[in-house]
Order: C-alpha cells, then structure tokens, then sequence
C-alpha cells in the first residue's frame, strides 16, 4: 500500500499580511484612546502637588518640579470640604441601597409573566425611557412632595432606572424556574424565594448596578444645584462646580477665610479627590462587572 501523504494547506501571505497591519493599526488606535483618557487623570494628579507659579508657567506636564502638599493641607483643614465629603459618602450609600432594592423589588414580580396587569406596567416603564417630565415638572413635584433642602431629593427622583430595571427583569426570566418551585415546595414564601434563592443568586447583576447607581450619585450635582440651597447641606460635587466653573475665590473665602490657599492647587487637589472613591472600588467590583453587563441582555 502507498501512503497519501496529507496535503499542505496554502498560506495566503497576503492576508497574513493584511491582518498583521490590521491589528498594528488597532493596537496604535487603542494606545491613542488609553493615552488620551490616562494623561488628563495623570496631569490633574501632577498639578495638585505642584506650586502656583509652576502650574501657570507649564501648560502641561506629568511631574512637578517641587512637590507640595498645601493644597490637599487646606483641603482638609476646611469643615466645608469635610462636611461636603462625608455628605456626598452618605447619600452615595444610602442612595445606592435604596435604588438598587426598590429596582431588584420591582423587576422581580414584572418577571411574572402571569402577572396581572405585567404589561401595561412594563409599557409605561418603557414609555418613561423615551418620554420624561422634564426639569421644571420634576422641580414642582420634589417641591410639593417637601423634599427640597432634603438629601431625600438627591435619591428618591430617580430611585429606578427604566433602563436597569429591564435588564434586571430579564435577568431573573433567564433564572431556572425549578429552584423557586423546590423553594416553595420547602415552605417559603414569595418574599423568601426572592430574598434566600434569587438575591444570591444575583450577585453580579447586584455588583454591577451597584457600582452604577453609586457612580451616578457621585457624579451627580444637578439634583443638589436644583433642590440643595442651603450651603451647609453642599455635596462634594457642588463645592467642585464652585471651584471650577463659578467662583472658586468665593468659594475659597467660604471654605475658609484665616488662609489664602493656592487657588490653582486646590481645584486639582479637590478633582483628585472626588475622583479617588470610584476608582478605589472598581477594582473590588471588577469580578462581578464583565459578567453583570452581560448577563439579562436577551430579550424575552
């Protein structure tokens, strides 16, 4: 018997050639864009502990000359930027539970599909994705509801994301059927299915709208620009909109007025330091995120 020898599969250079150039091209792209994100972060760090003159002198750099740390000295020496921090900290915390409960509780029954009334609410949660109240009307119900100059009206007007909410319920869809039935074969209860089978099971759906809904707190300074006027009630993102955008030497003079601090330095420093906290907790989250981003993404 002779042996056929197996055929060598042909080589296409010029495709192998073509795909090395396109991944060069993607690798440069994708350093670009890392650079381009990375190098402000890194300025506004390398500014908060450079002096004034050297940060009028140098447009832009990556490392001080001399590195100073009176701009973070006076930033903690001021009850201002300690009561505006540990405000923002709270209502972050508190708002990230409620938000995430009231959107876990609500998308558990939409599930249902033998729920009464299951699609007219799930109409008019989408009809609130692309039709919204507005600002103004907004304003005239947090005002009549007695929430204005309360943290509650930095939570309660947007405790439930349309967006999140239909992940969510198609996330518990895609949950086996047969764990709830044997749950309530052992004797529990609705309640008891949701929190002792469904919650733990969704700890990285949890994770990842947790860390959203803490992110969009943070970050967010309309809500205390529309509802918060009493100054000592402040959150961290207004007392940065009034260093930056407004008038940071009245806001200065207002943190305190026995120190002349390095104008420049501190709106670095506090930039620094309302950014520091999310970044500190990604990493934590990381885990959960990929997968929580992509779980409840089929459509039902």
């Amino acid at each position: 018997m002779t042996e056929t020898k197996p055929k060598k599969l042909a080589v296409n250079n010029n495709s192998s050639v073509g795909s090395r150039i396109f991944d060069t091209l993607n690798v440069v792209a994708l350093v670009g864009l890392a650079l381009i994100t990375v190098l402000p972060l890194i300025y506004v760090l390398a500014a908060s502990f450079a002096t004034e003159p050297e940060i009028a002198a140098r447009p832009f750099f990556l490392w001080p000359h001399k590195i100073v740390t009176e701009a973070y000295e006076y930033i903690f020496a001021t009850p201002t930027f300690i009561r505006s921090l540990l405000t923002t900290v709270v209502v972050t915390a508190v708002g990230m539970v409620v938000q995430v409960m009231l959107t876990f509780t609500m998308a558990y029954p939409l599930a249902k599909r033998y729920l009464p009334g299951r699609a007219l609410v799930l109409n008019l949660v989408i009809f609130t994705m692309v039709f919204t109240g507005g600002m103004i009307p907004t304003y005239l119900v947090v005002r009549d509801l007695g929430l204005l100059d309360s943290y509650w009206a930095l939570i309660l007007p947007l405790a439930i994301n349309p967006f999140y909410l239909i992940i969510v319920k198609s996330f518990f869809q895609e949950l086996p059927q047969a764990l709830e039935e044997a749950a309530r074969i052992d004797g529990c209860n609705e309640m008891g299915v949701f929190f002792k089978i469904v919650l733990p099971l969704s700890k990285p759906i949890i994770a990842t709208f947790s860390l959203f809904y803490a992110v969009a707190i943070w970050n967010d300074y309309m809500s205390p620009l529309l509802y918060i006027s009493d100054p000592d009630k402040w959150t961290l993102q207004i007392l940065v909109r009034q260093l930056v955008a407004t008038d940071p030497a009245a806001a200065l003079a207002q943190m305190d007025r026995t120190w002349v601090p390095p104008e420049q330095g501190v709106k670095f420093a506090i930039i620094v330091i309302a950014t520091l906290p999310i970044l500190f907790f990604y990493p934590f989250l990381q885990k959960h995120f990929a997968k929580g981003v992509l779980i409840g993404g089929v459509k039902e």
